[in-house]
């Protein structure tokens, strides 16, 4: 939960390590172990989301500057989140530094709560569930396993956020004259009666 919630903690690890201890002593059950650890996962997203959109845009808006987050980065931030939002949600749960951040940044940009709360679920059960009852299933192999499939992951982690910057780079200019047009076009609807 505290991982979710932004804090960079080994959140993988202990849920590894309490799974193989299921699966070694029977001590404890899996079944609870799982649900404790998808409870946390969504419980700490959804804290996080809180925290970011109460604190975090303000915190953009004021110091994103010193990092490279111009008002018009910041508006290409929510538009991309309410477009693609849900697979950042989705997808971030499985990538280790994305995970930590992706919560407040979905609240930071203003996506939708409960487009949110959905994707958020499903990759909180997806990612703690689905280590849970692998490692769990597994045993000990996983330990083998985790090494060369951790390695193949981190590396195409990289290549897809490479990637993903390299693509955001060069659209930077088309995609924040979108965002402008989109929260023109919001603005708009909103100051209807």
């Amino acid at each position: 939960m505290l991982e979710s919630m932004g804090l960079p903690l080994p959140a993988e690890t202990l849920i590894i390590s309490s799974a193989l201890y299921c699966a070694a002593t029977h001590r404890l059950d899996i079944a609870w172990v799982t649900v404790a650890a998808v409870g946390g996962a969504i419980m700490g997203d959804n804290f996080g989301y809180l925290i970011g959109n109460i604190y975090g845009h303000r915190l953009l808006e004021r110091h994103g500057a010193k990092v490279g987050l111009n008002e018009r980065r910041l508006l290409l931030g929510r538009y991309l989140f309410r477009r693609h939002g849900g697979k950042v949600v989705f997808f971030g749960r499985f990538i280790a530094i994305l995970r930590v951040f992706v919560a407040l940044l979905a609240g930071a940009n203003r996506m939708p709560w409960h487009t949110f709360l959905f994707f958020n679920a499903l990759g909180g059960i997806g990612w703690a569930g689905g280590y849970a009852l692998v490692t769990y299933y597994l045993g000990n192999e996983v330990l083998k396993l985790s090494g060369p499939v951790g390695i193949a992951l981190g590396g195409i982690a990289v290549l897809v956020i490479g990637g993903s910057f390299l693509f955001l780079k060069k659209n930077e200019v088309r995609l924040t004259e979108e965002a402008t047009r989109a929260a023109e076009l919001e603005q708009k609807g909103k100051s209807r009666p």
